[in-house]
């Protein structure tokens, strides 16, 4: 099991006194037994992105936030900030293998905010970042197996929650499957789709247990 710890890149942003744009990133930093080597590369990879992101927000996220604010300079009515937050979890961490996701939350106006999740799935003895086809090799060999799968669970929801899924979602599973967004927990695979893939938004973030 890896030790993990907070960092986090935070600022609130202005345009003359009002308070435009507001971005706060977490991410971890992690100690193992298993190999420091492997340990040290992956914190650097979190800790670059993090960065990365940080010059997005300034560069790009803030000047279309002041943008919009410069047309209501005396804040009437109030400004409501945009912002970008990113957070993780890490719902499995056992030995030398850790797997974690990240929900990046981006306000820019409108009448709501959009969530995009990532998610990266480490051995720490190899630093090598592991692929769904290494716990689930069918993912390769027979997809159409994981497809029907998804499709029973996404029925089985649709008794319980009528309109919670669109009405294509046989296609749309297949159409907007990316082997990419899994994460492991200790009961299996977790298999996300992105808001809007294949349900509505108020759906959120679905996912799909494989034991």
């Amino acid at each position: 099991m890896q030790a993990i710890s907070n960092m986090t890149l935070e600022n609130t942003m202005y345009y003359r006194d009002i308070p435009v744009f507001v971005y706060q990133i977490n991410y971890p930093v992690f100690s193992t037994s298993c190999r420091l080597k492997a340990a040290r590369e992956i914190n650097e990879y979190y800790a670059s992105a993090a960065k990365d992101l940080e010059f997005y927000c300034r560069t790009t996220l803030y000047p279309r936030a002041v943008e919009n604010a410069r047309y209501i300079p005396s804040n009437r009515p109030p400004f409501n900030s945009y912002e970008l937050i990113v957070k993780y979890q890490v719902p499995y961490n056992i030995n030398c293998i850790t797997s974690l996701y990240f929900d990046q939350y981006t306000f820019m106006g409108g009448a709501h905010g959009e969530t995009l999740r990532k998610s990266n799935t480490w051995d720490f003895c190899s630093g090598r970042q592991l692929q769904l086809a290494d716990f689930y090799p069918r993912v390769s060999t027979s997809p159409e197996t994981l497809f029907k799968e998804l499709e029973r669970q996404t029925a089985e929801r649709l008794l319980t929650s009528p309109a919670s899924y669109f009405d294509n979602y046989a296609e749309l599973l297949r159409k907007n499957f990316r082997p990419e967004n899994f994460y492991l927990k200790p009961e299996g695979i977790v298999i996300y789709y992105q808001q809007y893939d294949i349900a509505p938004y108020a759906s959120g973030i679905p996912e799909f247990l494989i034991p």
